[in-house]
C-alpha cells in the first residue's frame, strides 16, 4: 500500500517536490526509520532533511513525534519548526 508524503516550506524546496506516493520498504516502522531512509533517497532529501530532529512530522493530520509508529498511515507531512510573529 502506499503512503502520500506531503513536503512543505523549505523541505519541499529542497526535495523539489510537494508530495508523493511511495511504497514504504520493509522495516520502515517509526518515523525516525522513515526520515532516516528519505535522507538516503538523494541529495534533496539529504539537504533537506540534514538535521531530522527539526523536522515536525504529522501523520494523517495529527503531529507526532519521531518515535511514532507509521503503520497504516495514509499520509504523512514533513515540515520545518514553525516560527513566531
Amino acid at each position: 500500500m502506499a503512503t502520500r508524503l506531503i513536503y512543505f516550506a523549505w523541505v519541499r524546496e529542497r526535495i523539489g517536490t510537494s508530495e508523493e506516493d511511495v511504497e514504504l520498504p520493509d522495516g520502515i516502522e517509526t518515523v525516525g526509520d522513515l526520515l532516516r531512509w528519505l535522507k538516503s533517497r538523494g541529495e534533496g532529501y539529504e539537504q533537506a532533511l540534514q538535521y531530522p530532529d527539526v523536522i515536525r512530522v504529522a501523520i494523517n493530520q495529527e503531529h507526532v513525534d519521531h518515535g511514532e509508529k507509521i503503520s497504516g498511515a495514509r499520509e504523512i507531512a514533513l515540515f520545518p519548526p514553525m516560527t513566531g510573529g
